[in-house]
């Protein structure tokens, strides 16, 4: 059964050693550390967890890594997005989502496509999707706005949280 996914989440960060491998002592104490602060989810693979500069192996390992620290302890949330729809799609299929209680899927970054372009991406990978998808959605970051009036609209199985962050420059 699905765990319901409310309160707060933190996205974790990836450590690395110093031959730059993924540090697993060190994500399973960070995994820990969160869950013992009280939080209410973990995000995996998020774009805080450098899940673009990371091998799609890396990120598999990550994912079975988190899944297996947390123990049902909390819901997991991974990070699966991206600009190019079939990579997301082929992504998700791929990936091992035992423990897994939802994605996390950036608005496309780089291209910019329309409000209904935007439907389409996300509508492609809710459909190949058995877990609720959350749109990460950052103004500040992205070419686009995902539109919340477009997505109040859509019939389908999505969660919708739009991140709106506001970023200052000091």
């Amino acid at each position: 059964m699905m765990k319901k996914i409310k309160g707060t989440g933190v996205a974790i960060v990836t450590p690395f050693k110093n031959d730059l491998s993924v540090d697993f002592a060190a994500l399973g104490r960070v995994v820990n550390h969160v869950i013992d602060g009280g939080v209410n989810y973990i995000v995996a693979l998020g774009t805080t967890g450098e899940s673009v500069t990371i091998t799609k192996d890396e990120k598999k390992a990550i994912v079975t890594y988190v899944a297996e620290a947390i123990d049902g302890r909390v819901p997991l949330i991974v990070g699966i997005g991206g600009n190019n729809t079939q990579e997301v799609i082929n992504s998700i299929r791929q990936m091992n989502l035992t423990g897994v209680d939802g994605i996390l899927s950036v608005a496309p970054y780089y291209n910019k496509p329309t409000q209904r372009g935007l439907f389409q991406h996300f509508k492609a990978i809710a459909t190949c999707s058995s877990l609720p998808v959350i749109i990460y959605n950052v103004p500040g970051e992205h070419p686009v706005t995902f539109l919340q009036k477009h997505a109040l609209n859509w019939q389908m199985n999505v969660i919708i949280s739009l991140q709106l962050r506001r970023h200052q420059v000091t």
